[in-house]
């Protein structure tokens, strides 16, 4: 069995903002209805995101262009290395697209890290999704289902840490060994009783890994 492992979200905790956002303000502003809808619960998750990416209708340079300027932690990709240095795995995983999370990565020089999410592909102006019904971490609300990867790997480690910043997050939370919790997700893991440590960026999660003897400085 491997020691441990780090897993991010992606979408508003590696990056500061959302790529489902960022195209839906950009292009497809009448999705702030479905928005509203989505929040409610009338909608989900999958299909909500599903439209806003198939309502781009750019072409793929632009597409990539706009996903490359959305701002990330600056402290993400040093944190990576540091992570693999100490002789552990990163994991990336998100309920949005491996499409532009690869694009972002690539962009950074981030290696050796594997992306858990819905596969995506450009296709006829649109981002598509690819989402098997049999695939073994097959979500119907989400596309995949967080907390069934991070199972999984605390069948491969000794201690899986965890980090996300929303609603998708709060269940995987449930499963690692200890979670690090952005923005909303704090006050949602306080009303489950799900302890967590609340931070703000990746510098703080370093701190606290360093303090525990987990990384190197």
């Amino acid at each position: 069995m491997k020691k441990w492992a780090f897993v991010s979200d992606f979408d508003g905790t590696i990056s500061k903002e959302d790529f489902y956002i960022v195209m839906m303000d950009k292009y497809f502003p009448e999705g702030r209805k479905l928005f509203k809808k989505w929040k409610a619960g009338d909608i989900k998750d999958i299909d909500f995101l599903a439209t806003v990416f198939k309502s781009i209708n750019q072409d793929e340079e632009k597409i990539i262009e706009d996903t490359l300027l959305i701002p990330i932690d600056e402290y993400v990709p040093g944190f990576i290395k540091k992570v693999q240095e100490s002789g552990a795995d990163f994991y990336i995983l998100s309920a949005g697209t491996d499409y532009y999370i690869n694009h972002i990565l690539k962009k950074y020089g981030v290696e050796n890290v594997k992306v858990f999410s819905n596969d995506g592909y450009y296709h006829e102006k649109n981002v598509h999704m690819n989402i098997d019904k049999n695939d073994w971490h097959y979500s119907e609300r989400y596309g995949i289902d967080k907390s069934k990867v991070i199972r999984k790997l605390k069948e491969e480690y000794e201690t899986v840490y965890f980090i996300g910043d929303s609603e998708p997050d709060s269940h995987p939370a449930l499963h690692a060994d200890l979670t690090f919790a952005k923005n909303g997700l704090q006050d949602m893991l306080r009303e489950k009783k799900v302890p967590f440590v609340p931070v703000e960026d990746f510098k703080e999660v370093e701190i606290y890994l360093v303090e525990k003897g987990v990384i190197l400085k």
